[in-house]
């Protein structure tokens, strides 16, 4: 067939040709491919090969399979795909009844020390998602994947690719669920198994994230999570309710909660993957605002409504334990969430009003839209005192200020470790989810101590400059531990086209690198 079509576009141009041989081969295979599976292939750039590419063990072993069809009609259709870039064929194998070819780049990538990212694992998790979302949006509901030299990367990226939050749409206009599996050979089953289940948990996370604020209350939330985590080995879920959040004298978290009729929760998870029980514990800490108005110092109406994900910090430290957890990495593992909503109502703390934290010290408010971190504030000082832990990294969706310092190119940390940045920081190098060091200077705490009437100012007498630095020196008078990182996932909240394998809507991230770094001090702590 294929050499028919060759023949007979000769004498007409690449482009015509192109058109021509798609044409007939969707017309020949439209009525078949709800009934079969589709498979997605890597091809690499490359200066050597007469045609510019270069296939995986995986492509190669199909164009072989198919007596040269693929790279046939490779050569018919335009030879050189970009990273990133896919073309679809009909009707070259009776298994598959649709293959979608996806540029990988040059196979010797690697580590790109301007980008710092692992580019080939970016590359990898990229097609992944690019050709399983091609095949699902034409009826592919079985897909195998090409393991493109990583399984794990070419895991990630179709889990996370093929991700919707669809469930409260009428059934017609939902994603087809896809059934996913790895083609070729084996011996990568357990690595492109492991890329799924990462995968999988940043979904979760997405999925909390998107949750309308209506159906996702604290309660919800830590139902949710609870649910998620029961048949979890070694994994211990408590749900504290606001009397013991009173007991423990949490008041700048319950400052926060004041303003609304949902009650607040402090979720507590705790995960023994250690044999040494006594094992000093890693405490993940995250922001879990399932609502943000504001309070009286009300934000625009104008995308309010994506402040149902600013319980983004509860989400990915939850995801991350339950990837962890699920991974039975040997690490013994703490999460604790403040969840509540910041409203308004009659009862709401005020601009100017002073609270006292469960460290005894006091908070002038100045601000009340500067709320997460007063959660942050009591669930850091009860982590520090109560875990005495290894390390301790809070993930939040601070401040605006993030966002407007590094886009959504990466996540901004705060920390006073040079020995825990140095291994996140390689965990985002590895997961393609980068951080990027910011600075805890006394500049910037002498900014929120000079308070009128309390210890300490919400928002410092700046206000507006260096706002995701002021913060961070916020968060400090509050920690004990002498390793500590804070995590301003603000601008990463949400992707739109930054990141291609993840897709528009609420990312997840940075919940694999949380999951990364954990692997990565396992074995020096358990």
């Amino acid at each position: 067939m294929a050499a028919l079509i060759a023949y007979k576009c000769s004498h007409i141009s690449n482009a015509v040709r192109r058109n021509y041989l798609t044409l007939l081969l969707v017309r020949r295979c439209t009525t078949a491919q709800k009934e079969k599976k589709g498979i997605v292939l890597g091809i690499f750039e490359t200066d050597n090969d007469v045609d510019g590419i270069a296939f995986t063990p995986s492509a190669e072993n199909f164009n072989q399979r198919t007596s040269g069809k693929l790279s046939e009609l490779l050569h018919l259709s335009g030879q050189t795909l970009k990273k990133g870039k896919s073309r679809l064929f009909y009707g070259i194998d009776k298994e598959y009844t649709s293959v979608a070819v996806v540029g990988l780049g040059k196979q010797s990538a690697g580590v790109n020390e301007l980008e710092e990212i692992n580019e080939s694992k970016e590359n990898i998790r990229t097609a992944a998602a690019v050709g399983a979302r091609q095949l699902r949006d034409i009826g592919i509901k079985d897909i195998e994947i090409d393991p493109s030299t990583d399984a794990q990367a070419a895991g990630e990226g179709a889990s996370l690719g093929l991700f919707a939050y669809d469930e409260l749409k009428q059934e017609s206009k939902r994603k087809p669920h896809v059934n996913l599996s790895l083609h070729g050979n084996q011996d990568s089953l357990d690595q492109w198994q492991k890329g799924i289940l990462l995968g999988d948990c940043q979904n979760f996370a997405r999925k909390l994230m998107e949750m309308p604020a209506n159906k996702l209350t604290p309660v919800e939330f830590a139902n949710q999570v609870v649910s998620k985590m029961t048949d979890l080995d070694h994994v211990q879920t408590t749900i504290r309710n606001k009397q013991w959040i009173e007991e423990k004298k949490m008041f700048s978290f319950l400052s926060v909660a004041q303003g609304s009729n949902q009650p607040p929760v402090f979720l507590e998870i705790q995960y023994s993957g250690c044999s040494n029980k006594d094992s000093p514990p890693l405490v993940l800490v995250g922001k879990g605002v399932t609502f943000d108005c504001g309070g009286i110092s009300i934000k625009p109406a104008a995308q309010m409504d994506m402040m149902r994900g600013d319980m983004g910090g509860a989400a990915v430290v939850v995801a991350a334990l339950l990837a962890i957890a699920t991974l039975k990495i040997p690490i013994n593992v703490v999460c604790l969430t403040p969840l509540c909503e910041n409203l308004i109502n009659g009862e709401a703390v005020k601009p100017g009003d002073v609270v006292t934290a469960m460290n005894g010290k006091s908070i002038q408010v100045d601000n009340t839209d500067a709320e997460g971190r007063l959660l942050l504030a009591d669930a850091l000082h009860y982590g520090c005192t109560s875990f005495h832990p290894t390390a301790i990294i809070n993930a939040a969706t601070l401040t605006g200020a993030m966002a407007v310092a590094l886009g959504s190119a990466a996540t901004g940390v705060f920390t006073n470790s040079r020995k825990l940045w140095t291994n996140l920081y390689m965990a985002g190098i590895e997961t393609g989810d980068r951080l990027w060091r910011m600075p805890l200077f006394e500049h910037y705490t002498k900014q929120i101590t000079d308070s009128q009437l309390a210890d300490l100012n919400n928002i410092g007498k700046a206000a507006r400059d260096g706002g995701a630095c002021t913060a961070a020196a916020f968060l400090k008078e509050f920690v004990t531990c002498s390793h500590w990182a804070h995590l301003d996932i603000a601008g990463v909240m949400t992707n739109k086209d930054e990141v291609p394998y993840i897709g528009k809507g609420m990312s997840g991230r940075p919940t694999r690198t949380l999951v990364e770094y954990a692997s990565r001090i396992a074995d020096d702590i358990c």
